[in-house]
């Protein structure tokens, strides 16, 4: 198991009370550890990542990294992080067959999403993970990091694992529920210890595979396209068919009467509450169809004040004359004139131009 009991404390000859409930003589030497590896997934040739935590024991650690060692021999690798650190070691992408996450004994660390995602990122697709963490059975946990299992199997879900499953549950002893609630912050006496172990799916995160569809119709030997027979002659009207005494066909004309002929009063096209009341604004509505936007800018046309298109004088002394105007004046050549009077030339000044 996870935590000594009185059968493990009596295998290696350790009445348990030496070092408390971490008994380092049980950690070395209890019978139950022997095939620890090989539960964890662990063989020969395989790269695994180790994380611990600050809770974890030095000694504890050290010999759990020797026992994944000696399970993946020469050829396999073991890489030690950091939880805190495991996001700045920047460990290549699908390199680890196999991840322990705090499984040191003693671990009492909480997972982020972000680590989460992370440990999903540098799994080999078809990559295993196990890992350890405190939770809680209460249904709100107040704020605090401690999650439930339920969430916690969630936040795998949503990291990318597949096949998440719960491997083992039990209480936390009193001196290591003392430790998660000093660490953690988390004052409740509900706390659990959790295992799960969950799978990277067997594809890179981001890959993609062409779907095999065929959307080819079956065709005649001439390359037409294959038709229905049944449905051919639902929707054929042949002139035989025209021709049955069964067939009553009807005149499209005749469907009108004398009223729908005539033609329509535009105010009767006008929708409800349209120039409605003289003490009103007559305003047209928005996507106006009954035609009184049209007629409101008509009339706007009619009433408008026609500008003048004579020019303006920027000096205010072109009628003066052309000793008083601009070399740009547009009256230059032309007789002085009282203002708003318009300019007449008489024949004698037509013949000298």
């Amino acid at each position: 198991p996870s935590h000594p009991t009185a059968s493990c404390f009596a295998a290696v000859g350790c009445d348990g009370d030496r070092f408390g409930a971490v008994c380092l003589c049980w950690r070395r030497r209890c019978p139950q550890d022997s095939g620890v590896m090989a539960e964890h997934g662990i063989t020969a040739g395989q790269r695994v990542l180790v994380t611990w935590d600050i809770s974890s024991g030095l000694e504890a650690l050290q010999e759990f990294v020797k026992k994944v060692q000696e399970a993946v021999g020469a050829k396999g690798h073991v890489a030690v992080e950091n939880l805190d650190q495991l996001l700045q070691s920047a460990q290549p992408e699908s390199s680890f067959d196999v991840a322990l996450l705090d499984l040191v004994p003693g671990s009492m660390a909480v997972h982020s999403s972000d680590v989460l995602a992370d440990i999903a990122r540098v799994l080999k697709p078809g990559g295993s993970v196990l890992m350890k963490e405190p939770v809680t059975s209460a249904a709100t946990t107040a704020g605090s990091a401690v999650r439930t299992a339920a969430r916690l199997c969630s936040a795998l879900t949503l990291a990318g694992l597949t096949d998440v499953t719960e491997v083992q549950k039990q209480a936390l002893m009193p001196q290591e529920m003392q430790t998660v609630q000093q660490q953690l912050g988390y004052q409740g006496n509900d706390l659990l210890m959790i295992q799960i172990s969950g799978k990277k799916p067997n594809f890179e995160v981001g890959s993609s595979a062409q779907l095999k569809i065929s959307l080819s119709r079956k065709s005649d030997p001439a390359g037409k396209p294959f038709v229905d027979p049944g449905a051919a002659q639902l929707w054929t009207l042949s002139a035989t068919d025209m021709n049955d005494e069964d067939v009553d066909l009807l005149d499209s004309d005749e469907l009108l009467d004398s009223e729908d002929l005539k033609k329509p009063d535009p105010s009767s096209l006008q929708a409800a509450g349209c120039d409605a009341g003289s003490e009103k604004k007559r305003k047209a509505c928005k996507n106006c169809t009954c035609g009184l936007a049209e007629e409101l800018e008509q009339e706007k046309r009619h009433t408008a004040t026609p500008q003048s298109s004579e020019p303006k004088s920027a000096c205010g002394n072109c009628y003066l004359g052309d000793a008083f105007r601009c070399a740009s004046c547009p009256y230059l050549g032309m007789p002085a004139f009282k203002p708003g009077e318009k300019i007449l030339l008489n024949k004698n000044q037509l013949q000298d131009a």
